[in-house]
C-alpha cells in the first residue's frame, strides 16, 4: 500500500473522527438505556414509570446536552423537570430540561448559578422520586458549589494553580471534592432517600468513578490528609487562597466534615452506568484503520504523564516500526489514549495534544512517511479552538522555510501558534462528547 504524506494525513483524520463518532452521547445513551411502555431500563436497573412521583434529570458536562436529548426522547412524558450545566457553545435543543451554559476548564458564575439551581431542584427529593444524573467530560468544572467561606474566585484561583503546576486530574479532583458542597459523594447525600442513577460518559483514565466529575454520587476515598500531601508535593501551600488553605487545615483538625465514605447510607439507592469511554473510541478507530488496510495496534487507553515525555516514547515507537518492523510492520497504525499533563513554563498558547504533536515532530524529523495526530475528543485542546495538531516528518522542514524555531515554540508552550502558521491545527469544532484524548500514528 503506497500512500503519500497527504493521503496518510487524511487517513489519520478519518480514523480520529471514527473514534469520536463511536462515543456520540445520544447514541451511547440509547445503547444502554431503553423504554418498554411503562418501564425504563438503565443498564440492569428497571423502573416502573407510573410509580414514580417526580422524575428529575440533572447533569453536567460537554456531552450532557445530547445525553439529555436522548433521555427526553425516551422519557419526555414522565420528566418532571431538569437542569443541566454545559460548556459554552455545547447546547442542544431540549424541551423539558433547562440548559445552563457555563465556564470550562475554569468554573464561573453561571456554573455556580446552575449548580445551586440543581441543588434546589433535588434537595427535597423523596423515596418515590427518581433522579437521573447525566455526566460527561468537564462535569467537575461545570458543577461549582464551594463550601461556605470559600468564594468562586478562590476556587478558580485554586484550580488554575493546580493546572499550572502540572497536577494530575486525580489530584485536582481530590482538592475540588474537599472544597465543594456537591462533589465527593455529597450529591448522593443531598438526593437521599431518592434513588439516583448516574449515566456517565467517562473522561477519566481507568473509568475511576471517584474521579469522573469528582464523584458527586459515589463514596470518596480521598481525605484532607491527601489534600495536604498534594499541597506539599507541588509546594503550593503559600500560593493557595488563604480560605482554601484554612479549610483544608481545619479538615486535618477534624473541624470540617470529611467527604462521605462507603458506609454512608446515602449510597444505598445509588447506581452507576458507564455508557462510553476512551477504549470504545480507540477500538472504533482501530477498526477503521484495519478497514483501510493498515496493520494496527492499540498501545493503551490509560497513558498519563508529562506530554513531552509521552510524545518522545510514541515517536520512538514510530521510528522502530519504520526501521525494524517492530512491533508491527508498515503500513502501520498505532493508537493510544488517556490524558497527559503539561507543566506550563512559558506564556504561549496551546494544549496537551498540540504540545504532544510538536514534541513528537522534533523526534521524527529525518524519517520517511510518519504522521502523528493527537486530538481531544471534545474538540477543544486546552484554552484553544483546536482539538489538537497534526505533524509529519516534513513538519520541521516546512517550519524552517517559514523561519519558525520549533524549540522556541515548545519551550514557550506555544504549540497553537506554531501549528497555526503551518496550517496543521486539527479543527473539529465542539463534538459534544469527551472521552479524553485519541492519538493516531501512521507509518508507511
Amino acid at each position: 500500500m503506497e500512500k503519500s504524506i497527504a493521503e496518510m494525513r487524511k487517513d489519520a483524520v478519518k480514523i480520529f473522527n471514527k473514534g469520536v463518532y463511536a462515543v456520540e452521547p445520544r447514541r451511547a445513551v440509547k445503547k444502554f438505556c431503553r423504554r418498554d411502555r411503562d418501564y425504563f431500563y438503565a443498564g440492569s436497573r428497571k423502573f416502573h414509570l407510573p410509580s414514580i412521583k417526580n422524575l428529575y434529570v440533572i447533569g453536567a458536562g460537554k456531552g450532557a446536552a445530547p445525553m439529555g436529548a436522548a433521555i427526553e426522547e425516551l422519557l419526555s412524558d414522565f420528566i418532571t423537570e431538569g437542569i443541566i450545566n454545559v460548556k459554552y457553545g455545547h447546547k442542544t435543543r431540549l424541551d423539558k430540561i433547562k440548559l445552563v451554559e457555563a465556564g470550562h476548564p475554569l468554573p464561573d458564575k453561571n456554573g455556580e448559578k446552575g449548580t445551586k439551581a440543581i441543588f434546589e431542584l433535588v434537595k427535597d427529593a423523596g423515596d418515590k422520586d427518581l433522579v437521573l444524573f447525566l455526566v460527561s467530560g468537564g462535569g467537575s468544572a461545570l458543577l461549582p458549589m464551594p463550601v461556605n467561606g470559600i468564594t468562586l474566585k478562590d476556587k478558580q484561583d485554586t484550580i488554575a494553580l493546580l493546572l499550572k503546576c502540572g497536577a494530575s486530574i486525580d489530584e485536582i479532583n481530590a482538592i475540588r471534592k474537599h472544597i465543594s458542597n456537591i462533589k465527593g459523594g455529597r450529591l448522593a447525600k443531598i438526593v437521599h432517600p431518592a434513588p439516583i442513577v448516574s449515566i456517565i460518559l467517562s473522561d477519566v483514565v481507568g473509568d475511576d468513578l471517584e474521579v469522573i466529575a469528582s464523584g458527586p454520587t459515589v463514596p470518596d476515598s480521598s481525605t484532607f490528609f491527601l489534600c495536604a500531601d498534594i499541597m506539599a508535593k507541588y509546594n503550593i501551600k503559600d500560593k493557595l487562597p488563604p480560605s482554601v488553605f484554612q479549610h483544608i487545615k481545619n479538615g486535618l483538625a477534624n473541624k470540617n466534615m470529611e467527604t462521605p465514605k462507603a458506609d454512608d447510607p446515602a449510597f444505598s439507592q445509588t447506581s452507576t452506568l458507564i455508557i462510553g469511554n476512551n477504549m470504545e473510541a480507540i477500538t472504533a478507530a482501530k477498526k477503521e484503520a484495519d478497514d483501510m488496510g493498515y496493520n494496527s495496534i492499540i498501545l493503551s487507553s490509560m497513558i498519563e504523564g508529562e506530554t513531552k515525555d509521552v510524545a518522545r516514547v510514541h515517536a520512538a515507537i514510530a521510528k522502530e516500526i519504520h526501521k525494524t518492523g517492530n512491533p508491527l510492520p508498515p503500513p502501520a497504525c498505532v493508537l493510544s489514549g488517556g490524558e497527559t499533563t503539561v507543566t506550563i513554563k512559558g506564556s504561549g498558547k496551546g494544549g496537551r495534544n498540540q504540545e504532544f504533536s510538536l514534541a513528537a515532530a522534533l523526534d521524527i524529523s529525518g524519517n520517511d512517511k510518519i504522521v502523528l495526530l493527537s486530538g481531544g475528543t471534545d474538540g477543544n485542546d486546552g484554552p484553544t479552538d483546536a482539538a489538537g495538531g497534526i505533524a509529519d516528518n516534513t513538519t520541521l522542514i516546512r517550519a524552517r522555510n517559514l523561519s519558525l524555531n520549533p524549540h522556541d515554540y515548545l519551550s514557550n508552550n506555544d504549540s497553537y501558534n506554531f501549528f497555526q502558521k503551518l496550517d496543521d491545527l486539527l479543527i473539529t469544532g465542539p463534538t459534544n462528547t469527551n472521552v479524553m484524548d485519541l492519538r493516531v500514528m501512521i507509518v508507511a
